[in-house]
């Protein structure tokens, strides 16, 4: 997947440089607004806080405009589907969401505002999306990608809060949680197993500091990336002579519906027809978009490399 494309990446290539929100569309109460951590689905005003500041709510949104595919997902999934009126065109998860041309990556605010979205949800604040829309009384929640698993609990949660489906969102966490520490708990150690985590034919990687090199981490993996020269950045770009040279006896494609990369084509690359993963038929192909978002569906992710793991088996000469 393209640096463009990745969902962690805000994350990806570097995090864009945060903005403040003109908090346009706050309302004043006598008392206290409810947190994102205490209130319930007919508790407003509610206060969230996102990398954008604290953000105030006056009422349960009706009209949601999402600009990120991870959190369209996550919308849905808390049940705030119905409360969606268009998405970005990235968002293609689920089916029934209401896609549109609508851009996170280059985001326009007539288009946005044509809508009449009473919530805008992003995860980058490109071009200052979050300033104008505040200039023209849009609220808007920045929820960047995530850098580790609480990350995604707590914008789940906050979403949830947002949108007045706080015991919905709680309910998702609380079975995200549950499902990723039956995983660790249970997971096949790696047994010095190494591994490579492409994201797209350039070939771009992505490090153990990473939000995904985390998740492979729970399966007691090394990641052949983090000793690139450019480690350093969480995604190096890598030559096909240092993943040659690494031989790494797990591979996992993550450029498969972008790019068509398969253990055949990679086969085709000048010194790779040898790698161990090619040879033992231990190529795993992934679903680009499941392996690019830190939603709801990061458990299927962590499912796919658990089983690939357990079906390798330690590593010859480890216990």
């Amino acid at each position: 997947m393209r640096p463009v494309r990745m969902a962690f990446a805000g994350a990806l290539l570097g995090t864009l440089v945060l903005t403040g929100c003109g908090q346009a569309g706050t309302t004043a109460s006598p008392a206290p607004a409810p947190t994102a951590t205490t209130a319930s689905a007919g508790d407003f005003p509610v206060t969230v806080e996102a990398a954008n500041g604290k953000v105030t709510i006056a009422k349960r949104p009706q009209r949601i405009v999402s600009l990120s595919a991870t959190h369209t997902e996550t919308l849905f999934a808390i049940g705030a589907g119905p409360q969606v009126v268009a998405v970005d065109e990235q968002s293609n998860h689920p089916p029934e969401a209401p896609k549109t041309d609508l851009s996170g990556f280059k985001p326009n605010v007539e288009a946005i505002v044509a809508q009449k979205p009473d919530l805008v949800i992003v995860s980058d604040d490109i071009d200052k999306i979050v300033t104008e829309l505040g200039k023209v009384n849009v609220p808007v929640l920045h929820q960047p990608s995530a850098t580790k698993l609480d990350d995604a609990y707590e914008e789940i949660a906050e979403l949830g809060a947002a949108t007045g489906n706080k015991a919905r969102a709680d309910e998702v966490v609380a079975g995200m949680k549950s499902a990723m520490e039956e995983l660790a708990a249970k997971a096949p150690k790696g047994g010095e197993l190494t591994y490579y985590h492409e994201l797209d034919t350039t070939p771009y990687a992505a490090t153990s500091q990473t939000f995904i090199g985390q998740i492979y981490a729970m399966f007691g993996l090394t990641n052949i990336a983090d000793k690139a020269p450019d480690a350093a950045g969480g995604y190096p770009k890598l030559s096909a002579e240092f993943v040659a040279q690494a031989d790494p006896d797990l591979i996992f494609l993550a450029d498969v519906k972008c790019c068509q990369q398969s253990k055949d084509t990679l086969a085709k690359r000048p010194g790779w027809q040898g790698l161990s993963a090619i040879k033992n038929d231990r190529v795993i192909q992934l679903d680009d978009d499941i392996a690019s978002r830190w939603g709801p569906r990061v458990v299927e992710l962590a499912e796919t490399i658990g089983a690939a793991v357990a079906e390798a088996g330690p590593k010859a000469g480890t216990s």
